[in-house]
C-alpha cells in the first residue's frame, strides 16, 4: 500500500490518507465501488463507468461528490501521479462521516481512489484458462448497486480458493447467477449465453460491451438463466471484469469444460475487448 491515492478533495501519500471510524463506510458498507482498467496510462470504458456509477449512487441516495467531468480528471492525474501504464483505479463513494444511525443522515460524501498495477493484456491465464467451482449465491436482493458491502462475496471467493480454483461461480435456485467478482458466460454451439440484467446480478461493464460486440459480430447471444448442469455440459466457458478483461474457463467443479482448453469465443471476445482498448488509447 503506496503510491499517490486522492481523497476528499486532496492527492495524499498513502500512509497519510485517514479516514473517520464514524464514516457510514466503515460503520454500515453505506457507500459504493468502481473499479476501472487502464491500459497505456488511459481509463478503458469510462462513459459506461460513469453510467453505473450514477445508477449506484442514486440508488442510494447519495449525491455525486464531483460533477462527472471533474471526476474523470481526478482519476486521469491519480494515473499520472502514480505513472501508472497498465492496471486500475479503484474509486469509492460513501455517505460520509455521521453519527451512527440506520436513517440517512445529511452529511458530505468521502471519496477516494487509488490505482494499482496490473498485468491486463499479456495475463498468462488467458492463454491457459482458469478453473471455477460453483459457490452458493448467499447476497442481499439489490446486486444490480455495486455495494461496498462484499462479505458474501469474500466468503464465496475464500471457498474458490479453498478449492483451489481462480473464481467462484454463484447458484441460486440451480442456476449461475455470476462469479464473485465477475460475470459468468457458456457457449453452446454458436450461441454465448449469460445471465439478463435483473436486480440479481451486477450489470458488468465489460459485460456490456462484449454483448454489443459480439452482436456486431454477428453471434448469437441469449440473455436468460442458465443451470449449474448447462455449465458443465457447454462446449466452453469464460468469465469477465475489469482486472481481467475476458478468462476462459476450462473447468467448472473439477469437470473440464469442451475440450479443457480456451474456446474460440473465448479467445475472440478476449482480442475484441483489446482491441477496443487500444482504438480508445492509440500509441
Amino acid at each position: 500500500m503506496d503510491g499517490i491515492v486522492f481523497l476528499n478533495g486532496k492527492f495524499l501519500a498513502a500512509t497519510e490518507a485517514k479516514v473517520s471510524v464514524f464514516d457510514r463506510g466503515y460503520l454500515l458498507a453505506d457507500g459504493v465501488y468502481e473499479v476501472l482498467p487502464v491500459i497505456r496510462h488511459k481509463l478503458i470504458d469510462q462513459k459506461n463507468f460513469l453510467a453505473r456509477l450514477e445508477q449506484s449512487l442514486a440508488a442510494l441516495e447519495i449525491p455525486w461528490p464531483y460533477g462527472t467531468g471533474r471526476y474523470l480528471e481526478i482519476l486521469n492525474e491519480l494515473i499520472g501521479r502514480n505513472n501508472l501504464e497498465e492496471g486500475g483505479v479503484y474509486t469509492q463513494v460513501t455517505r460520509g462521516v455521521a453519527m451512527r444511525d440506520f436513517a440517512y443522515p445529511q452529511s458530505e460524501p468521502t471519496c477516494l481512489a487509488f490505482a494499482f498495477r496490473k498485468q491486463l493484456i499479456n495475463n498468462p491465464q488467458a492463454v491457459n484458462g482458469v478453473a471455477v467451482v460453483t459457490v452458493e449465491d448467499i447476497r442481499w436482493k439489490r446486486r444490480d448497486i455495486k455495494s461496498i458491502s462484499l462479505l458474501a462475496q469474500c466468503m464465496a471467493k475464500q471457498q474458490a480458493v479453498k478449492a483451489g480454483a481462480f473464481e467462484g461461480w454463484m447458484v441460486e435456485e440451480g442456476c449461475i447467477t455470476e462469479g464473485t467478482s465477475s460475470t459468468a458466460y457458456i457457449c453452446q454451439g454458436d450461441t454465448i449465453i449469460t445471465r439478463p440484467l435483473s436486480r440479481s446480478i451486477l450489470p458488468g461493464i465489460r459485460r456490456k460491451s462484449l454483448l454489443a460486440m459480439a452482436r456486431q459480430e454477428g453471434v448469437r447471444i441469449e440473455e436468460r438463466p442458465f443451470t449449474v448442469a448447462e455449465a458443465y455440459q457447454a462446449d466452453e466457458a469464460f468469465l469477465s471484469s475489469a482486472t481481467t478483461l475476458v478468462l476462459p474457463v476450462v473447468s467448472i467443479d473439477g469437470k473440464t469444460i469442451g475440450d479443457g482448453r480456451p474456446g474460440k469465443y473465448a479467445q475472440h471476445m478476449r482480442q475484441l475487448y483489446i482491441d477496443m482498448a487500444h482504438n480508445e488509447v492509440p500509441l
